[in-house]
């Protein structure tokens, strides 16, 4: 099943060239904070779920909302970075995990969950800004059933489904700038996901499964899942041995070799098969009191 958030963060099931809304299963308390209305849906999908087939909501084509991101709300926002051996070291200097560790010795690091936005909105860079900012294609991931210390074996029992994630960053200038990762990758829309969430039952192999992004209709990036250093299963085991994983977290998987910079007025294109796809524009975000 396909599920999106659209429009004022109403939710809706995509079936063909139509999203058929089904706001009306959410809590009306919920109307008070709609972005939590995705979060509500995936705790409550053991018994949700089952019944979406027969709730005849509102059908309007899909062409005609706006798309936001797959959940606008998590309660955490993982990533994990140098996750495919191609990728690591190839930015050089501007690269804050060195000496060849991978995703495996470095861990984790966290995203605002503020930085998320959908595939009907831009991705907007900081106005005025002559730093570097480029584009990662990455497999998102997404939290049905929290948890601790879950052995990877057991991992997949607590996924809800996948999005295409794409993990915009900001990078470092040795001995002028050099913020933290986390402020870098946090703007506001620079984690465009989505443009829906894919239930995992329509996924039984990911390592079947390819990513690719272009800009302006070149391919920049393209990997197999499989080639991912650290899978998502070994991801979730690593992170509830940490903390405590909950329901509509997100993980972004790692991106493959092939990151490069865009500036205002690139077309970015993710896909990843079955997954799904999106084309988002580059632009510029209104002055901000803070320049970067």
């Amino acid at each position: 099943m396909r599920l999106a958030v659209f429009d004022d963060h109403r939710l809706g099931v995509v079936e063909g060239d139509e999203i058929r809304d089904i706001t009306g299963l959410v809590p009306a308390a919920f109307d008070q904070w709609p972005q939590q209305r995705m979060n509500w849906l995936i705790r409550n999908w053991a018994e949700i779920g089952p019944r979406l087939g027969d709730v005849d909501g509102p059908r309007v084509p899909l062409a005609s909302v706006t798309l936001r991101a797959a959940n606008p709300a998590p309660p955490q926002l993982f990533a994990i970075p140098a996750n495919y051996r191609a990728h690591i070291g190839e930015i050089g200097d501007r690269s804050v995990t060195t000496g060849g560790r991978t995703a495996r010795e470095a861990g984790f690091f966290l995203k605002a969950a503020g930085s998320l936005s959908g595939a009907g909105e831009p991705i907007t860079l900081p106005a005025g800004s002559t730093r570097r900012f480029d584009h990662e294609c990455e497999l998102g991931v997404v939290i049905g059933r929290g948890g601790r210390n879950i052995p990877r074996e057991r991992a997949f029992e607590h996924v809800f489904g996948y999005a295409c994630l794409i993990d915009m960053t900001m990078r470092i200038e040795r001995g002028k700038f050099e913020e933290d990762r986390s402020l870098r990758k946090s703007f506001r829309t620079f984690t465009p996901f989505g443009p829906f969430v894919v239930t995992a039952d329509e996924i039984p192999d990911l390592d079947t499964l390819a990513s690719r992004l272009l800009v302006n209709g070149e391919k920049r990036q393209g990997a197999s899942l499989k080639d991912m250093i650290v899978s998502v299963g070994e991801a979730i085991e690593l992170i509830s041995s940490v903390v405590d994983i909950q329901p509509g977290d997100v993980i972004a998987s790692g991106t493959p070799k092939g990151v490069a910079p865009v500036v205002p007025g690139d077309e970015v294109t993710i896909e990843i098969d079955s997954i799904g796809e999106m084309t988002l524009l580059v632009a510029e975000a209104d002055p901000a009191p803070r320049p970067f």
